[in-house]
């Protein structure tokens, strides 16, 4: 259960869940592409592809830090290829990038239905797409998507439509990537959080870090994501997967550490999880 000399190409690495991802691999050896558009210090939200970069080498693995645009497929392209040459190959993709609105049809700007629709949905099919030859020369490849079960109740579109449908299309793609690619034995999963996870990105969309009294940190995600990453054979493919319950297929049973306050109240459950 190492990636020792694997390469992950992460997108949205700068920060939150994909950072912890890095660094998690990173403890392992792994080489790391931290692909992300942030560059330069946000004044609200922390975190660069160099300074994770810094951390990934910290930890005891190998960084490559690409600044990438998943709108942009030749960019994407670009990156791929520049990854893959850096460190001979490609063996992982994680799509991590996102972007969130948690707004109805009756008020959200259609340039932001294109941003989460392009961020979201498309470039898993333009990062996925741009991957597929490097990930087919890999000793068993791994698509990871971090996007959520489907969950068809209709509470899931009545606030939020617009953003539920994007992140639906990430997980369609999961379950008809896993067929198309199953006979280069690429496997293809998806992994969505049960309960809120404190990032930056959660904080900025609520407008207060008061909801992470009652929230977990990214470690979870990023042991869960670990779990499915070192899998070999296809052993976990195909499957729309929530981080405590690969956890625990895996033997644990204790997940306390991960809350982001010890003394916090019961834990929110996060979208689409009832």
């Amino acid at each position: 259960m190492s990636l020792q000399g694997k390469t992950l190409f992460i997108t949205g690495a700068s920060r939150g869940i994909g950072r912890e991802i890095a660094l998690r691999a990173a403890r392992d050896g792994a080489n790391i592409v931290i692909a992300a558009k942030s560059a330069e210090a946000h004044a609200k939200l922390p975190g660069t592809i160099h300074s994770v970069a810094a951390e990934v080498e910290q930890a005891g693995g190998k960084a490559l830090a690409l600044q990438l645009d998943v709108r942009d497929e030749n960019a994407v392209k670009a990156a791929m290829a520049q990854a893959a040459a850096h460190f001979g190959g490609i063996d992982a993709l994680v799509n991590n990038a996102g972007a969130i609105k948690l707004v109805g049809v009756e008020h959200l700007e259609p340039k932001r239905f294109d941003l989460m629709f392009q961020i979201n949905t498309r470039a898993v099919m333009v990062c996925s797409q741009a991957a597929l030859p490097y990930l087919k020369q890999s000793a068993g490849g791994h698509i990871l998507n971090l996007s959520p079960p489907l969950n068809m109740d209709s509470k899931w579109f009545a606030q939020h439509g617009p953003y539920t449908v994007t992140k639906y299309g990430m997980s369609m793609l999961t379950l008809g990537m896993n067929e198309e690619f199953k006979k280069y034995g690429i496997s293809v999963n998806a992994l969505w959080p049960k309960t809120m996870i404190a990032t930056a990105a959660i904080e900025f969309e609520l407008g207060s870090r008061d909801a992470f009294k009652r929230a977990r940190n990214p470690a979870i995600m990023a042991d869960a994501a670990h779990a499915i990453l070192a899998s070999t054979g296809r052993s976990i493919s195909g499957r729309l997967l929530i981080d405590e319950e690969i956890l625990r297929e895996q033997g644990q049973s204790e997940f306390e550490q991960y809350r982001f306050d010890p003394a916090g109240g019961t834990l929110i459950p996060d979208l689409f999880v009832d």
